[in-house]
């Protein structure tokens, strides 16, 4: 897929930030001449999620092609489509998809957005719809409406405990029910009636409670993750330290940024294969080429469980005759990421990849990563961005 332009990403951002998951796909001027499509990865992997279709379970052959029914969204119409979904008897069946209607709707390299809403796909074209005033207008349009259903859908429970929230803050300062670093959190949890026990599932139907006395800060990031040593040709992070690691001072070390679009001073690089559904590293020397190896569905899954959906719950602390009280008084909601945009945003460099290896006394390598990182002003794209609300005092 092209780079996008701001324009583009702009537009993206704005269904992000609406909880609305989509994935994007670019028709050539040779697929709509012949009304075909491949269906790359992140589409395979956005219909398989959204229990669309799963093209793994697909044989070859026409008789074997599913249709789907769809819409492309004009400005203030929808116009009817259908998908089709199949696999070729020829080049290996690889996947393909078309829309009924597409050379009517699409030009050449527009980036188009694959929208599952109620078992329908929508398809949005991203870069001719004017989707900031389709979105914000006051007037009613079916991109706004459909926006709208997801977003309220996705937030039911969040506004169902912030209402509880506001009941707890109503009541002032609360005194702590024990004196301890947890007391804040243990004492909100009492007070909402969840049980206080290790289990690692969320706090409140799916919500992560996570609460801070006002004077310490948070801090919040990607994640890391080694890669698949079984599938990668070196099997230890050592090994890549020895191999790609150099001097700095009194240290050995390989620190270092590694992305898809090109390579560093190590002669390293990124490359998201999306037939396999995996990221590779690669070298530039000859004698190495690939030799890291990391599933997208498990990098996928740890950026979910990394980055689910949580409130940070701020409260004052309040000392009064030597008594610790807490006036609970803002949330910060963060949400789950749009995990069909990381492997885009690895494809255009936006998420990044940086080694932190250093040689051990002993001769060993200590691994602080990898750690997956994103451009800060392109968090928008793959997070809806937080809401802050204030309590009610």
């Amino acid at each position: 897929m092209r780079q996008l332009s701001e324009e583009e990403k702009s537009k993206i951002k704005i269904l992000t930030e609406k909880s609305v998951e989509i994935c994007l796909i670019e028709p050539t001027s040779t697929g709509l001449e012949k009304s075909i499509m491949d269906a790359t990865g992140s589409v395979r992997s956005y219909l398989k999620d959204k229990n669309i279709h799963d093209f793994v379970l697909q044989s070859q052959g026409q008789e074997s092609k599913i249709q789907v029914a769809s819409f492309f969204i004009h400005d203030n119409s929808l116009v009817n489509s259908i998908a089709s979904l199949y696999r070729p008897n020829t080049k290996k069946g690889d996947p393909r998809i078309w829309f009924k209607g597409l050379t009517s709707y699409a030009s050449p390299n527009d980036i188009l957005g694959i929208l599952a809403f109620d078992s329908v796909l929508y398809v949005i074209n991203i870069t001719k719809l004017d989707l900031h005033a389709l979105i914000q207008n006051d007037d009613a349009n079916p991109l706004k409406e459909i926006v709208n259903t997801i977003y309220n859908n996705s937030n039911e429970v969040s506004l169902e405990l912030l209402g509880l929230l506001n009941k707890v803050a109503a009541r002032g300062p609360v005194p702590a029910m024990l004196q301890a670093d947890t007391a804040v959190g243990r004492t909100l949890e009492t007070l909402l009636g969840i049980n206080i026990n290790s289990s690692r599932n969320p706090d409140y139907k799916g919500i992560e409670l996570k609460s801070f006395r006002t004077r310490r800060g948070n801090r919040k990031n990607l994640f890391a993750q080694v890669p698949d040593w079984s599938k990668s040709k070196f099997k230890s992070s050592e090994e890549i330290l020895k191999e790609f690691g150099y001097q700095r001072g009194d240290d050995f070390k390989l620190y270092c940024t590694v992305s898809t679009t090109v390579r560093n001073s190590q002669g390293l690089i990124l490359k998201v294969d999306g037939l396999v559904r995996q990221l590779i590293e690669n070298s530039n020397k000859p004698n190495i080429n690939d030799f890291a190896v990391w599933s997208l569905d498990f990098l996928h899954k740890r950026l979910l469980e990394k980055h689910n959906e949580t409130f940070w719950i701020a409260a004052d602390s309040i000392v009064m005759d030597g008594k610790e009280y807490f006036q609970y008084k803002k949330v910060e909601h963060t949400k789950k990421p749009i995990v069909s945009q990381f492997d885009l945003l690895l494809e255009q460099g936006i998420i990044t990849l940086d080694h932190l290896i250093k040689r051990t006394p002993s001769g060993g390598a200590k691994e602080k990563g990898p750690i997956f990182k994103i451009k800060p002003e392109a968090v928008g794209l793959l997070f809806p961005p937080s809401r802050v609300y204030s309590l009610v005092v």
